[in-house]
């Protein structure tokens, strides 16, 4: 029995030996994060928490904001549509507003409450009255 065990730690020894000496790298023997499945998983969990705080996070904050200012449309609001074109709002449904565009009352057109994505008058410059 001894005699096995000393078989085992001498060809141990050999072997470790051998590989030194054929000029295989060894593994170093310091602290190696990135090696271990924890550290792949810390990185892994790192490069998600920065794609949601760079990407996801200010997007959401953006999709909020909006929503707060189409739910607080009232009629008479002057409203800039997503196609760049400014309307008055002249009655309201749940999901669609009627809005009056130009200066004739009489054309109202129906739009979609999330195509709506500014409230204001427009801003005319050069127009003298």
């Amino acid at each position: 029995m001894i005699s096995t065990l000393l078989t085992v730690i001498q060809g141990g020894a050999d072997t470790a030996t051998a590989a030194t000496n054929s000029g295989e790298a060894a593994a170093p023997a310091g602290f190696n994060l990135f090696g271990s499945t924890f550290g792949i998983i810390i990185y892994i969990i790192f490069i998600v928490a920065i794609f949601y705080f760079i990407g996801i996070r200010p997007q959401k904050k953006r999709e909020k904001q909006l929503q707060e200012l189409q739910s607080g449309i009232k009629i008479g609001d002057w409203v800039l549509l997503d196609s760049g074109v400014y309307g008055k709002v002249a009655d309201i449904s749940e999901n669609i507003y009627m809005i009056e565009f130009g200066t004739n009352k009489t054309v109202l057109i129906p739009v979609l409450k999330n195509r709506i994505i500014s409230i204001g008058e427009p801003v005319f410059k050069n127009i003298q009255k």
